[in-house]
């Protein structure tokens, strides 16, 4: 079962460090949940990204490539068939089994084009705090290492994480040492940024709505008996009874959170159960149609959904509202609308790189 998270209300928040996070990206989607139903793959449905306007097309780029071949070049570095083949079916094999057949030919061509247009952008910015001579320290490269561990899911290591994406550590080191030169030279570029006024910020708010109501949502805990597909009649009711069991349990005073760590078989566990603010359309509908019946601190009967049997705890509930424009409110679309800049300004430099760069395309 998909695990909620509090939502900010202003939706797409753009981090200062979003260069490093868009290098990063690509090993954090291993720690996503891939049991969600009805997720549409971001490579399906992203828009697709192409190779820059400003690449010239090679001589016989029509003709069949091998895998020691470029299919892009940008001031002499290259990325061979071989490279791009490479990962195309890494990413493939993380989505496959998310996308219908029929669409994984679409899918795969998005994907390659993706990633021809990432391996020229990073080359350009790769080149470009080279000639400005932008480094990284090793101190700065450890913080960053750390920081990304913090941000793994506690059932995921970082070794794990490099494994399940072929990276070694050195090659990780490598890219966020990268990143955070990026992000030096974007600082640098963006710092006289003028910041938003108070009617700019008063005009985002109120021409947007929809983006501060907060929908009916609780806070809820459970506990997971989780049941296998081919589970028998026995074991079911056995699962079951357990669940009941643990109920009882708790009715009686039992601590909701050590029983959780102790017997869920949900990652919440580690949180006693926690699965934090949940609005409807998040949890599958037995579940869902159970905690929104509940009132604050009530303890709801046994939930059988596909996953299992949850033993169910409403913390508390919140009604529909809309987010006032108090200080904070405006502290956040200050942060939204310079960001907003921020990655204008980024999009600016990376077309500006790009016109003057040599850029070859040898995929048709």
């Amino acid at each position: 079962m998909a695990s909620p998270k509090n939502s900010w209300v202003l939706k797409g928040f753009f981090s200062t460090l979003f260069v490093l996070i868009c290098l990063l990206a690509f090993l954090l989607t291993a720690c996503q949940k891939n049991d969600q139903q009805g997720t549409a793959s971001k490579e399906e449905t992203a828009p697709t990204a192409s190779v820059p306007q400003t690449a010239t097309p090679a001589e016989g780029a029509e003709k069949a490539l091998g895998p020691g071949d470029p299919v892009i070049e940008v001031d002499g570095v290259k990325m061979t068939k071989g490279q791009l083949d490479t990962e195309v079916n890494r990413k493939l094999e993380s989505i496959r089994k998310r996308v219908p057949a029929e669409k994984l030919p679409q899918v795969k061509t998005n994907i390659q084009k993706r990633l021809i247009d990432d391996f020229v952008v990073k080359t350009l910015l790769n080149n470009e705090v080279n000639r400005l001579k932008i480094t990284a320290t090793e101190q700065e490269v450890n913080e960053a290492v750390e920081k990304l561990k913090s941000s793994l899911p506690a059932n995921v290591s970082l070794e794990n994480l490099l494994k399940k994406n072929q990276m070694t550590r050195e090659k990780m080191r490598e890219e966020i040492r990268l990143g955070i030169q990026i992000n030096k030279l974007m600082v640098s570029r963006t710092k006289n940024l003028p910041k938003p006024t108070e009617k700019e910020i008063t005009s985002f708010y109120k021409k947007n709505q929809d983006r501060f109501k907060l929908p009916e949502a609780v806070h809820v805990r459970h506990i997971l008996i989780a049941r296998a597909p081919d589970d028998g009649e026995k074991v079911i009711a056995e699962k079951k009874a357990k669940a009941e069991g643990l109920r009882k349990k708790i009715l009686a005073g039992a601590d909701f959170a050590e029983l959780a760590k102790s017997n869920s078989d949900c990652p919440s566990k580690s949180a006693g159960g926690d699965l934090g603010i949940v609005s409807r359309g998040q949890m599958v509908k037995p579940f869902e149609d159970a905690i929104f019946s509940l009132k604050k601190n009530q303890i709801g009967p046994v939930v059988q959904t596909e996953y299992g049997f949850h033993v169910v705890q409403v913390l508390d509930v919140r009604q529909p509202k809309t987010v006032a424009l108090d200080e904070r409110t405006k502290g956040m679309i200050s942060s939204f609308l310079l960001q907003q800049k921020q990655q204008e300004a980024f999009r600016k430099m990376v077309a500006s790189l790009k016109e003057k760069a040599n850029i070859i395309a040898y995929m048709p």
